[in-house]
This record gives C-alpha cells, structure tokens and sequence, in this order.
C-alpha cells in the first residue's frame, strides 16, 4: 500500500507542478516560471518551434507581448515511469486552440522540475466519434 501511495503523491505533485506553470499570473512571471523548469528544459511547441529553457521564460514574459490567456485542460492522466520521472498526458483548450500534451516532470533537490514538454494541435475532426 505504501508503494502506491507514493505513487499517487508522485503523480499528484506533477499535476501540481503542470497545473501552476498554465497559471496565467506564473506565465507571466520570469522568476515563477523559471522555478518550475529544469536547466536541462526542451520543449517542441504546437506551433512546431522548438524551445529551451531560457528561450520559453523570455517569449511568454517579454515586455509587448500578448498577455497569457486562460489554458482550460483536461483527460490529464500520469503514470510515474521511475521513482524521479513522471509522464503527463493532457488536453488543452487555449481560445479555440486544442493540443494534445506531453509532459515528463523529474524530481530534482528543488521539487519536480518540467524536463521535457510536447504539443501537437488538434481539431474536434481529429478526435473519434
């Protein structure tokens, strides 16, 4: 029962991490953001752009542009996959714009750090009946 509890807090804790990093005031928020990702970070964006880590921080919290807007996720799920990594598989709806998500968080001495993150775009088309 420990084993899986300890799983669960894992998994949770990601949530956690996932939820807070779509909060609008962290996207906007170098230092918040920051925290909230490993120096290692990669991310393939669903606009198809590959990002690091430095790169991300400044193109959602540069002086002109346009503010976070609201992310509204769901179907989030995850699976710890070793006792520091945790993979999280997601939806989000930002405007009208839908993605599938991946995410894989590690645990480091800081807390669970986003790793790796991918986005794929969608439409309501691609999902089946």
């Amino acid at each position: 029962m420990g084993d899986r509890t300890h799983v669960l807090s894992a998994v949770s804790a990601a949530m956690e991490a996932e939820l807070r990093l779509l909060d609008p005031a962290v996207r906007s928020a170098p230092d918040l953001m920051a925290e909230l990702l490993h120096p290692g970070f990669r991310e393939f964006g669903s606009s198809g752009r590959e990002w690091d880590r430095d790169s991300i921080v400044a193109a959602l919290t540069a002086k002109g542009a346009p503010g976070p807007r609201p992310i509204t996720t769901s179907k989030m799920k995850g699976v710890q996959l070793a006792p520091d990594l945790v993979h999280l598989t997601f939806d989000t709806d930002s405007n009208g714009r839908r993605a599938h998500r991946s995410s894989l968080w590690r645990l480091t001495d800081k807390g669970w750090l986003l790793y790796f993150h991918q986005g794929t775009p969608f439409t309501s088309e691609d999902e089946p009946s």
